[in-house]
């Protein structure tokens, strides 16, 4: 059943194979050999991927269930529902991990030394269930209803720029004047399109240009601001270090957005381990303890 599930969802048989680090030729067999024994194909193969049949769809989500339910009997059986125990899995976005929670991550090892932990570090949202995760730092408004969610704080969405940059080419009134601007951008789909809010109409609107350079990463964003490579958009608290060194400055700030809120977020159940409940215990007031600074916009 895993090896099945595993296939679906990753979309061949050859990256299930990698994900569950087992040769090709094992998985095909024990799917081919499940197939057998349930008697009829669940199924579709062809070169480009693979699709599941009729029977197959009811079959996976069967499938889906009665796992979840062996893992969370495996947990019982491991004593996590009667003691802080076993492999916490927690997603957070790769900033937010590196100057958040990896912190607090080292501090709650320490003071629970049977708990071990999987960080998952993605700026796109990570479904819990089928990453097997227990715990989730969102930055951005929550869409699942069905995720129980602790607010911890927010961040501000700032434009950035070095002093040398607006020397030259001059301080930005509206944002309208980075049309033609040199510009930075992180490829991020919570901050692409640049977004700004008007002060007077409280309209949102968009300003998209073609930037002088595209990154991957807040922290490569941020270094070429400030090598004045052009005026860059982020969060606040991964510019936080460098505006209080002097090497950036912010600017349009009466056109910034609503602050982007921050929680953490767990499933729903009935019976939560242990290992999850003293995590979100210690967690949750240290980050808004981490936070609290942030957030505010201050008056024009």
């Amino acid at each position: 059943m895993a090896m099945l599930v595993s296939s679906v969802e990753e979309g061949s048989f050859s990256a299930a194979a990698r994900k569950l680090r087992i040769p090709v030729a094992t998985l095909t067999r024990n799917v081919n050999d499940l197939e057998t024994l349930v008697g009829t194909k669940l199924l579709t193969r062809s070169t480009r991927k693979l699709e599941l049949t009729d029977a197959g769809t009811d079959y996976f989500a069967s499938a889906k269930q009665i796992l979840e339910q062996v893992d969370e009997q495996e947990r019982r059986a491991a004593g996590e529902f009667k003691a802080p125990r076993g492999e916490l899995v927690i997603t957070t976005p790769v900033q937010i991990a590196r100057l958040r929670v990896l912190p607090i991550i080292d501090q709650f090892l320490a003071s629970y030394p049977e708990i071990r932990i999987r960080l998952i570090q993605s700026d796109r949202n990570v479904d819990l269930i089928d990453s097997h995760a227990d715990v989730a730092v969102r930055v951005g408004r929550l869409r699942d209803s069905s995720l129980v969610a602790a607010r911890v704080g927010s961040l501000r969405v700032v434009v950035v720029a070095s002093t040398e940059l607006l020397s030259k080419h001059g301080v930005p009134a509206t944002p309208d004047d980075l049309r033609g601007y040199p510009c930075v951008v992180f490829d991020s789909p919570s901050l692409s399109p640049w977004r700004f809010r008007h002060p007077d109409t409280e309209q949102l609107f968009n300003i998209s240009e073609l930037p002088r350079l595209l990154v991957s990463s807040p922290d490569a964003a941020v270094d070429a601001a400030i090598d004045g490579i052009g005026a860059t958009l982020v969060l606040e608290h991964d510019v936080d270090a460098a505006i209080k060194a002097g090497k950036l400055n912010i600017v349009l700030q009466e056109f910034e957005v609503e602050p982007i809120p921050v929680h953490i977020v767990y499933l729903s159940r009935t019976a939560m381990p242990i290992k999850v409940r003293r995590f979100i215990d210690f967690a949750v007031p240290k980050l808004r303890e981490n936070l609290a600074e942030f957030g505010r916009i201050p008056p024009t």
